[in-house]
């Protein structure tokens, strides 16, 4: 794939991971077992554009829904689709929750991946506040009717899986956060993936990136 240049975004760590091809190496190993041709993917958390371009051009899916609430990334994420000819992907700049409601605060900094909705970390990095739209939960799910989930959106996991029908789902690729979320909150998402009937898969399954699958 081909990843543009960003002198803020492809640096440090991030540039060394692109280069020897181990960007978020576990969440792309599992969504190329359990991703079909022709899947229709929801992501949660569209980062720097890397996985709903792995999702189009390397897995095949058909169509990609991705979420992502930092503005800043936008652009970006957009011209990496753009490099890779990625034309499946509906990029949309809002943040999913349990229901709708009025737009939130969200907070850029000069990294902009430290970028988030919590003003309490790195006051003095923020560079501006901008309001983000909220998206609700069940809508969108009858609206995007997706076969595969692609999760990673820092800790959310633990109220907003719970609150979603998730019985279209024939398999689900998430990033957990038991740093934040605890035993409580994976505990959450292990049972909401239950209640839509699927089950761990562990020959997908890499530390904190659990899969889970339909009829395996």
């Amino acid at each position: 794939m081909k990843i543009p240049k960003h002198p803020d975004l492809t640096r440090g760590r991030v540039r060394g991971a692109l280069k020897q091809g181990t960007y978020e190496r576990k969440e792309c190993d599992a969504v190329l077992r359990v991703v079909r041709a022709g899947d229709r993917v929801l992501e949660l958390g569209g980062g720097i554009g890397y996985m709903s371009t792995l999702l189009s051009v390397k897995a095949g899916a058909g169509h990609v829904t991705s979420y992502e609430a930092n503005p800043a990334l936008i652009p970006y994420i957009r011209s990496v689709h753009a490099a890779n000819g990625v034309t499946n992907v509906d990029l949309r700049n809002a943040l999913l929750s349990p229901e709708a409601g009025a737009p939130v605060p969200f907070y850029i900094r000069r990294n902009f991946l430290a970028s988030s909705m919590d003003p309490s970390t790195e006051k003095d990095a923020i560079t501006q506040e901008v309001a983000i739209d909220r998206h609700a939960l069940a809508p969108v799910l009858a609206e995007v009717r997706p076969d595969v989930l692609v999760c990673d959106i820092e800790g959310a996991e633990a109220t907003l899986l719970p609150a979603g029908d998730w019985s279209g789902l024939r398999a689900a690729v998430i990033e957990l956060h038991p740093q934040w979320i605890g035993q409580s909150g994976v505990q959450a998402v292990f049972d909401a993936m239950a209640r839509a009937g699927l089950t761990y898969f562990p020959k997908a399954s890499e530390a904190k990136v659990v899969t889970f699958l339909k009829g395996w």
